[in-house]
């Protein structure tokens, strides 16, 4: 059970799906993750970097760039306000969020102070925060504080660009031009915050989060150009503001719910990864073994990750029809009858049809099951397809699962050896086995940097959950009268 439940998480972590478990929902499950838990010291030190650097470089901007225009104070007050709601409307993107913060930054470029634009925005950004101070997610924060980086670009280009006055649409090129900039900036400083924090993903939310303020930078602009004269037009916001809060609360619930049903098809592969165990040790064992196989031979092959999950889900449970096989066939010493060999060949069918209860990722997962015995020539069952006809991922999972079989002691046979099976492999190219599925797994199995750690690593986790299982045998007699006494 240990190790069919880290097999499956690894999985899940390793091989996002597009349509099994969508690449966003699983980074969002991931940042969601990451974020119940404190910061790592490492990554404290990361945000500190970026958020101080962040600092001086608003207070030089504040000290160089001229302070205009004028603005009242009450104006300003009610940007800071405005900013810090808008904050708090946080749209989840992959393993990163994105605010409308555009619907207010825009405006702010030009009725408040330029110069105290950057600090007006770490400000705001700290009032719409002060729950998770609260909580005590100062380190989170922290981190999110450095994002303000992108206040800067804009600032810059406008103070050396613009013309003073109130904002204008013949200036558009120059505000393109700050947007541009902004864009620039926002991924400088997330890259190298990523970079100190050792992450390897950062540009994904960033690009995402670009977009968004791409779409809503110019009804910001609307709003300053009649702000600039009146005020109380920045009030018009508001109700774009609330529907977007809706929108974000509402796509917040639908990754939840999506994330529940993922943990539940988790559940489900361990639960019936379970039954498989039980009923035949080997069969479990040789599944794992399986998919590690399988999942190198996609790596080689460059199988899009995006299909990768159901691939290995099947390879994991690609002989769970076998729970139906009786067991004296199942693990009958000599060869098999035609009769036998016949009720064997059931296991596909039986194997979909349970899978096809649980619906959904599992249906998918089925249909690849129900193929995983096809051959390449068409002498294969249940459904005698042939060459493309046949899922690659049936093709797949059938390569790998002949030469683990192969090289594995049977009760009726020993191993064949890693050699004599890829010969096997070879001669049968082209008849039983896809050729270029074959030809990548030879290329995995020969390298010795891959394959032998992957047979080590299965090894050692089923000799783990094994040990586990194992009942603790009882003292001998003598010992228990002697334990006893003592």
């Amino acid at each position: 059970m240990y190790a069919n439940e880290a097999i499956c998480w690894d999985i899940y972590t390793r091989a996002p799906n597009g349509r099994a478990m969508d690449s966003s929902v699983a980074l969002v499950g991931a940042a969601r993750e990451r974020h119940a838990n404190p910061l790592s010291s490492r990554e404290w030190f990361a945000s500190a970097v970026v958020a101080f650097g962040f600092f001086v470089a608003a207070v030089i901007t504040l000290l160089v760039v001229p302070w205009e225009p004028d603005a009242e104070p009450a104006v300003i007050a009610l940007l800071l306000g405005m900013y810090a709601v808008v904050s708090r409307i946080e749209f989840e993107i992959g393993n990163g969020t994105t605010n409308p913060e555009q619907l207010v930054f825009v405006p702010m470029l030009f009725l408040a102070p330029l110069a105290l634009v950057p600090l007006l925005v770490a400000a705001g950004f700290a009032l719409g925060q002060v729950r998770k101070l609260a909580r005590a997610e100062r380190g989170h924060v922290v981190s999110a504080l450095g994002a303000s980086w992108f206040t800067l670009g804009p600032v810059w280009v406008l103070a050396v660009l613009a013309p003073s006055g109130p904002p204008s649409l013949d200036s558009v090129e120059i505000y393109l031009l700050a947007l541009g900039a902004q864009a620039v900036v926002l991924t400088g400083a997330v890259v190298v915050q990523a970079w100190l924090e050792g992450d390897r993903q950062p540009i994904g939310p960033v690009l995402w989060a670009s977009r968004v303020d791409a779409v809503l930078s110019p009804i910001g602009l609307l709003v300053a150009v009649e702000a600039s004269t009146e005020p109380a037009a920045l009030l018009a916001v508001i109700p774009l503001v609330w529907l977007l809060h809706v929108f974000s609360d509402e796509r917040k619930e639908r990754y939840t719910a999506s994330l529940e049903l993922q943990n539940a098809y988790r559940g489900t592969v361990m639960l019936l990864s379970d039954v498989v165990e039980a009923e035949d040790d080997y069969t479990a064992f040789h599944c794992r073994s399986v998919v590690e196989l399988v999942a190198e031979v996609a790596e080689e092959l460059n199988i899009p990750k995006s299909d990768r999950q159901e691939l290995e889900f099947a390879a994991l449970l690609h002989d769970v029809g076998k729970i139906s096989i009786p067991k004296e066939i199942l693990n009958k010493p000599s060869k098999l009858t035609d009769e036998e060999f016949d009720v064997i060949k059931t296991h596909t069918v039986e194997g979909q049809q349970l899978l096809d209860q649980v619906g959904g990722l599992m249906s998918r997962v089925g249909k690849i099951v129900r193929s995983c015995h096809e051959r390449w020539d068409g002498k294969g069952y249940p459904d005698g397809l042939a060459g493309v006809e046949i899922p690659l991922p049936a093709r797949i999972v059938f390569c790998c699962d002949a030469y683990n079989a192969m090289t594995t002691d049977r009760p009726y046979r020993k191993s064949l050896g890693r050699e004599n099976a890829l010969a096997e492999i070879r001669e049968n190219s082209g008849t039983q086995f896809d050729p270029t599925v074959a030809a990548a797994l030879e290329r995995v199995v020969m390298s010795d940097e891959r394959y032998p750690r992957l047979v080590e690593g299965v090894a050692a986790s089923h000799a783990v959950a094994a040990a586990i299982a194992a009942p603790v045998p009882l003292p001998a007699k003598d010992e228990r009268a002697a334990a006893a006494a003592g």
